[in-house]
């Protein structure tokens, strides 16, 4: 089979299309053909080596979509029955999905109920779900202003899309380094945009809730744009920076605030097709912002990386 395969850290250049042989099935594994996966983030620390636990070579690729192609448990995972995968140790301690068939231990292939085309399918399984954990957390009533940090990223645009759906007429501001990308955020939802510059967003605003995305590096700053008794989210790492450091808990939420976060290996089958479920239920249209071949890898690592990305980026096996 065709692979994408990583045999040392760096830029996009070390992302190797190479033929390896086909994974053979195993007790309590099984064989998934996959027909699409979206790029994401921490795809991209871990190939420049930042992840710690990560070996190479490596094939990377935290979350597929696809069908079961050889099962070892015919009874919950029939052939040919179309699935969902994310995290677990794909792409970090096995081989993962930037491939065409990738073998999964069978408690994180989860069964999926939809007609949802592939390229759109590809967009929804970490991007969407980690939306949504984050809509929940949130705990989002109509009433409430909203605020995004990094709203320009695949995450922040789906959850617009679940949170614009359920509440059409609640205030959304989204936050962005690049001001010629506010007509865009306007086009998928936002009411407004903040300008976010050295690490400072750049208004006097306050928000009830406030979905961060771009992590400790800045999540002091965010916390003081909070309203008492608002919640914030910290969900995504796009700032580079891991872990809160010189960080005061009474102190840093002293105004009766909240700091919650969501983790998408917190999943089951019957999570993600709650997830599914909602989409169907609000009538969300799903599109990938950019769709690339497995061996245009490196174009989306780049476009990603770029100051032109926005949106979801998915890889189409055809």
């Amino acid at each position: 089979m065709k692979a994408i395969k990583v045999f040392e850290k760096g830029d996009s250049d070390v992302l190797k299309l190479v033929e390896v042989e086909k994974p053979k099935i195993k007790d309590g594994w099984s064989l998934v053909k996959v027909k699409g996966f979206g790029i994401n983030r921490s795809e991209i620390f871990t190939r420049k080596g930042y992840s710690s636990s990560v070996t190479f070579p490596r094939i990377l690729g935290i979350e597929c979509v696809g069908i079961i192609e050889e099962t070892s448990d015919e009874k919950n995972l029939p052939i040919n029955c179309k699935v969902v995968s994310i995290m677990g140790e794909m792409g970090r301690e096995f081989d993962g999905s930037y491939a065409e068939y990738v073998l999964l231990p069978n408690n994180q292939i989860y069964k999926i109920n939809t007609e949802i085309e592939w390229d759109e399918l590809a967009s929804i399984p970490e991007t969407y779900y980690t939306a949504y954990g984050s809509l929940k957390n949130l705990k989002v009533s109509e009433g409430d202003t909203v605020l995004v940090r990094g709203a320009t990223s695949g995450v922040g645009i789906a959850f617009a899309k679940l949170l614009k759906a359920k509440y059409p007429n609640i205030k959304l501001f989204g936050s962005t380094r690049y001001e010629n990308k506010a007509k865009k955020l306007n086009e998928y939802g936002y009411d407004d945009v903040v300008l976010d510059m050295d690490d400072k967003l750049e208004t006097k605003l306050n928000f009830d809730k406030i979905f961060d995305l771009i992590g400790p590096k800045v999540i002091k700053n965010s916390i003081s744009h909070l309203n008492e008794n608002g919640i914030i989210c910290n969900t995504g790492l796009l700032g580079g920076s891991w872990y809160l450091e010189d960080f005061d808990p009474i102190m840093e939420l002293k105004n009766n605030v909240y700091l919650t976060t969501f983790y998408s290996g917190n999943v089951t089958e019957e999570k993600l097709n709650e997830l599914f479920e909602y989409i169907k239920r609000y009538k969300i249209k799903i599109k990938p912002e950019k769709i690339f071949k497995l061996e245009e890898i490196k174009q989306a690592h780049d476009y990603l990386e770029s100051s032109e990305s926005f949106g979801k980026v998915v890889i189409i096996n055809e």
